[in-house]
């Protein structure tokens, strides 16, 4: 049995970032699993529907708490706080984890260290583990779904990345129209700041 770590929306302007872990025996690569961003949303849900039978836990990252870190350069120490709370929520002893520190090692160690676990931490881990590939799925099912709760809310702003036109025109609007959108926007961005500077 091994265990995947990744995460969803950690760069987006709007929403929130979901992190999540599954365990699995081999039986996972008969399911065909892979890096969630290279299936269709079709696809993502159908093998949802799999995963979440299989042992697993996600933490949804709010834009207040994203922001309270962001705002000293520690997204990372965020990551790895929640990364340590997945590992320590499951028995595996193997866990793998697509990097989000730049250094492999570095993050490998520290995880290491402190859940005292076998732990491989690798850039691109669900394009080569496929308990990798099954965390990204469940991650991004997840966000998804709490992205499509906050679209009944606000509106269609689109998938919250900069580089949505959607999202860019809801956030003008938003401001302009002095919204209360502090509950799901990410104030420390520096998209969200130019806009309020209007420098887009």
């Amino acid at each position: 049995m091994d265990c995947g770590i990744d995460e969803a929306g950690r760069g987006p302007v709007i929403g929130p970032m979901v992190m999540a872990i599954l365990c699995s025996d081999e039986s996972i690569k008969s399911l065909g699993v892979r890096d969630s961003k290279q299936l269709s949303p079709f696809q993502r849900n159908k093998l949802f529907k799999d995963l979440k039978n299989m042992e697993n836990n996600y933490v949804i990252i709010q834009p207040y708490e994203i922001d309270n870190y962001v705002k000293k350069n520690q997204l990372n120490i965020l990551e790895l706080k929640y990364a340590i709370y997945l590992i320590d929520s499951v028995k595996c002893e193997n866990i793998y984890v697509d990097a989000f520190d730049v250094n492999e090692i570095r993050l490998e160690d520290e995880l290491k260290r402190r859940t005292g676990k076998n732990i491989t931490c690798r850039h691109k881990a669900d394009s080569i583990y496929p308990v990798v590939s099954g965390a990204s799925i469940i991650a991004k099912v997840i966000r998804d779904s709490e992205i499509e709760k906050l679209h009944k809310i606000y509106g269609n702003f689109g998938s919250g990345y900069t580089s949505d036109p959607r999202t860019i025109n809801f956030l003008k609007n938003a401001i302009e129209n002095h919204m209360d959108i502090d509950g799901i926007v990410r104030k420390e961005w520096k998209t969200y700041k130019n806009l309020l500077n209007k420098k887009l």
